[in-house]
């Protein structure tokens, strides 16, 4: 029944489309001869012919859609587990956020890889197309790619973080922003530094807050006449009292150097990170006006001019 209607169709189409043609066009009378012979069976024959391979087609193309739906909610559900797993390790934003989107797009291309093998594509091609590619996208940033590579080691290996006081060649500062190409320094006195993370990840550094407690170092000349003991019984009892030092740890006292024109002593002691200038400024301070109210002297250099 349905292939009768469809005969029927056919050969009412074919003869409109004959008469339209020979009434419209000037065309060659062996042309008209041909569509005036053109028959249904002959149409038929040619959808029939067809019909297997759209079949086919249609049947591969809904598996390749079917592949990627049910790949989607899988990498969806990768994404959220991973996530998951790297709050619990408490990493770096920066790093949870590029790692993310990189398993993402992995897992993304491995399922439209998939999906176009099903459907009848040659992936191997697609594969070496966008492989030359990436070769010419890596030539043309090699900088750029190195400063990528330099934070993503950073993030990864933690040399520092937001909020530690690093010196580098390039300048040193309080981490502000440690980004995937740049991290960003504030200086003490409010500026920024914008640095390659490639040359912070090749050159050395120095991590002046990496730790909970740094040691207090001073030094003090005293002159060759003054009290050595007294002096030393002083510097030791500033540092015992100042209630920023940390009273658990050890306060040395020693004569550092005898130098040409004074006695260099030497005074350590333990504060918390975070306080080691104020106790530092406070030590000096206390040193040079308790020196002054006992009378040692602190010598430094004098020019004495005769006029006769």
């Amino acid at each position: 029944m349905i292939w009768n209607t469809v005969e029927t169709l056919a050969g009412t189409a074919a003869e409109t489309l004959a008469e339209t043609v020979a009434e419209t066009l000037p065309i060659a009378e062996e042309v008209q001869s041909d569509l005036a012979q053109l028959k249904p069976n002959v149409m038929l024959e040619t959808i029939r012919g067809w019909l297997p391979g759209l079949l086919a087609f249609g049947y591969k193309l809904l598996i390749a859609v079917l592949i990627f739906a049910v790949g989607s909610r899988i990498i969806r559900l990768i994404r959220r587990i991973m996530d998951r797993s790297f709050q619990r390790m408490e990493m770096e934003i920066s790093l949870r956020k590029f790692l993310l989107s990189l398993i993402n797009a992995s897992l993304y291309a491995i399922l439209v890889f998939m999906a176009i093998e099903k459907i009848g594509f040659n992936s191997a091609s697609i594969v070496a197309i966008l492989g030359s590619a990436g070769i010419a996208l890596g030539l043309a940033l090699q900088g750029s790619l190195a400063n990528f590579a330099g934070g993503v080691l950073i993030l990864l290996m933690r040399p520092f973080k937001v909020g530690d006081y690093i010196i580098s060649k390039e300048g040193e500062g309080t981490v502000s922003v440690i980004g995937l190409v740049y991290t960003t320094l504030k200086t003490v006195d409010n500026k920024l530094i914008v640095i390659p993370n490639g040359t912070l990840s090749d050159d050395s550094l120095t991590n002046v807050t990496a730790q909970e407690k740094r040691r207090v170092d001073i030094r003090v000349g005293i002159g060759y006449s003054s009290d050595l003991k007294k002096a030393k019984k002083i510097i030791e009892s500033i540092y015992e009292n100042h209630p920023l030092v940390l009273k658990d740890e050890d306060v040395v006292v020693f004569v550092d150097e005898l130098a040409e024109s004074s006695v260099v002593i030497g005074g350590r002691g333990w504060a918390a990170t975070e306080d080691y200038w104020t106790v530092k400024w406070d030590i000096l301070e206390q040193v040079k006006l308790t020196f002054d109210e006992q009378g040692i002297e602190i010598p430094f250099n004098q020019l004495d001019v005769h006029m006769k």
